[in-house]
């Protein structure tokens, strides 16, 4: 069992930036891929970024590619979110996951523990 809480989402103007951090309660997090996800109003959560168990490969959807970083400290059981150049369409709930199967998962369907969200606006 994992539970997982995010924080770090707020307010910014267009062009700013903000850090997200998950921390996981349990002790597997290390074997786990984390990812992140966001759910704008009235649209389905999607893939933003996942980073495998060692933190050695990331991946990221194209739309967020050069302006967020996804990275993690195992010794602290947190994943983080480091959002840059960030625009308004990337308003939206974002959530993180853990993955316990192998390899890392790009789809809503492929995470077995998930977050409570963190809300992030970004004002134009």
């Amino acid at each position: 069992q994992v539970q997982l809480v995010e924080s770090g989402g707020g307010l910014v103007q267009a062009g700013g930036s903000l850090r997200l951090s998950c921390v996981a309660a349990g002790r597997t997090f290390s074997r786990h891929a984390m990812g992140w996800f966001r759910q704008a109003p009235g649209k389905e959560r999607d893939f933003v970024a996942v980073i495998n168990w060692s933190g050695s490969s990331t991946y990221y959807a194209d739309s967020v590619k050069g302006r967020f970083t996804i990275s993690r400290d195992n010794a602290k059981n947190t994943v983080y979110l480091q959002m840059s150049t960030l625009k308004p369409e990337d308003t939206a709930v974002y959530y993180c996951a853990a993955r316990v199967g192998y390899g890392v998962g790009y789809e809503n369907r492929e995470y077995d523990y998930w977050g409570q969200g963190t809300q992030v606006t970004v004002s134009s």
